[in-house]
């Protein structure tokens, strides 16, 4: 059973990667409104923006990108990143957190799912990722945001984007990604990021077109 489901989900990858390169990479959708515009403070959470060098940005391939960090009334630090492409193709696609931090010198010291409860709409699955470099660990969560659907698997991402590929000519997709320090325990850090979370990703909406 294992050896069909790997089969399955690399010849969905595969047939992936040839159809955004061969095909139109999809219709552009802009954001409902710049991601800068997403408020400085947001429930006792003071953000100050970081913005990226040029070249980075370039190397991203965003279409527009929001990095910032953020620190509640106990001096707690959240860093948020979203970047946002307003559609993809082979080469100019999202770059996976658990390739650019290990690229970056972060070991993963453990990955998995947390499901996130929300107060007035469903609850949501992110990626949990714990690296460290040195004495210094963080706690990461992150997803793909898309067509109103948050989705964590990279897999099911890339299934995704060749279905709304096929049936929407759309390739549109934004990457959400919190990160906060464990120095006061790892839960903590959780607690922590998961609060700032159930803060903004209502607000998403607001600028991630359905």
């Amino acid at each position: 059973m294992f050896g069909v489901r790997f089969l399955i989900t690399v010849a969905t990858l595969m047939a992936g990667i040839v159809l955004l390169h061969t095909m139109s990479h999809g219709e552009p959708v802009p954001l409902r409104q710049p991601l800068g515009q997403l408020p400085l403070l947001m429930d006792g959470w003071l953000g100050h923006d970081h913005p990226l060098e040029g070249q980075i940005v370039s190397v991203l391939g965003v279409s527009d990108y929001l990095n910032r960090s953020y620190v509640n009334l106990e001096g707690k630090p959240i860093n948020l990143y979203v970047g946002y492409y307003q559609s993809q193709r082979s080469g100019e696609t999202i770059h996976s957190p658990k390739n650019c931090l290990p690229g970056a010198g972060w070991e993963a010291v453990r990955a998995g799912r947390l499901v996130i409860p929300m107060t007035a709409m469903p609850e949501i699955a992110v990626n949990e990722y714990l690296v460290e470099k040195g004495l210094t660990q963080y706690l990461v969560l992150y997803w793909y945001q898309a067509h109103g659907r948050v989705i964590a698997s990279e897999y099911s991402g890339k299934a995704w984007l060749v279905f709304d590929a096929i049936t929407r000519n759309r390739t549109d997709e934004a990457l959400v990604r919190v990160i906060t320090p464990t120095r006061d325990g790892e839960g903590q850090a959780r607690a922590r990021a998961v609060q700032f979370v159930q803060g903004l990703y209502p607000r998403l909406s607001s600028f991630i077109p359905d």
